[in-house]
């Protein structure tokens, strides 16, 4: 099992509306290929302008696969395009994880 865990940074002011868009025009077309998150969150404490999602992989073929189909996807192309325009997005950064034996994640 690979966690692919993704934090991003938005420009304060614009999380909600960068939220919104993806709702709107990334949500679906990301589930359709990658399958539903472990999670997706928004700060409670800390950077207020940041979010995590984590996906689940069977292993570095799996994400990879499906990753491509994803960007191949228009509906894909069509959010990545809108959030460029909106220009919310800060920083990103990913971490690839796997679980140690003796605390599996919940699936």
């Amino acid at each position: 099992m690979l966690l692919d865990v993704r934090t991003y940074t938005c420009r304060p002011g614009t999380i909600k509306k960068h939220l919104e868009l993806y709702e709107k025009y990334g949500k679906a077309p990301q589930t359709r290929h990658l399958g539903q998150p472990l999670a997706y969150l928004v700060t409670e404490t800390g950077n207020p302008n940041q979010y995590v999602h984590i996906w689940v992989y069977e292993n570095a073929g799996d994400r990879e696969a499906k990753r491509a189909a994803m960007q191949a996807d228009p509906d894909w192309i069509t959010y990545t395009q809108k959030s460029a325009e909106l220009g919310a997005l800060e920083a990103q950064e990913n971490k690839l994880m796997r679980p140690v034996d003796f605390y599996p994640p919940p699936r």
